[in-house]
């Protein structure tokens, strides 16, 4: 189970971690597209785009479907669930590191404030 998660994992990341492929995901968010439509807005080549579905389908982050000569794709984001809970583990991790930094903080400011309250004890003078 940990391996297929971790192969899992690395796939959706390995797919996401390329602009092309986000911005095709970002695409098919508004539903189903052809291989063509995908293509319009970049800079290549077919069949390189082509690859960039590849790579999205092997991630399991796509499907596509051929009807007639139009392949039409359409997005799965069920991987990218598996990657937002992982995520979220370390996010937890995080808000507890800043919930002590924000307390830290709060302490040295009560410190300074009492400080400026009482001057002669913060110079030493408290004769």
């Amino acid at each position: 189970m940990v391996k297929y998660l971790s192969n899992t994992l690395d796939a959706t990341f390995g797919a996401l971690a390329d602009p092309t492929r986000r911005s095709i995901l970002e695409r098919l968010i508004a539903g189903e597209a052809s291989v063509t439509s995908l293509a319009e807005p970049f800079d290549m080549s077919l069949p390189a785009v082509s690859k960039h579905l590849r790579v999205l389908e092997k991630a399991g982050l796509l499907t596509q479907e051929k009807d007639g000569r139009v392949r039409r794709c359409r997005m799965d984001a069920g991987p990218m669930k598996e990657a937002s809970d992982w995520v979220g583990r370390y996010r937890i991790f995080w808000e507890e590191q800043l919930d002590s930094l924000a307390d830290y903080i709060e302490q040295m400011q009560s410190e300074e404030r009492e400080k400026e309250d009482n001057p002669d004890d913060a110079a030493g003078n408290g004769i």
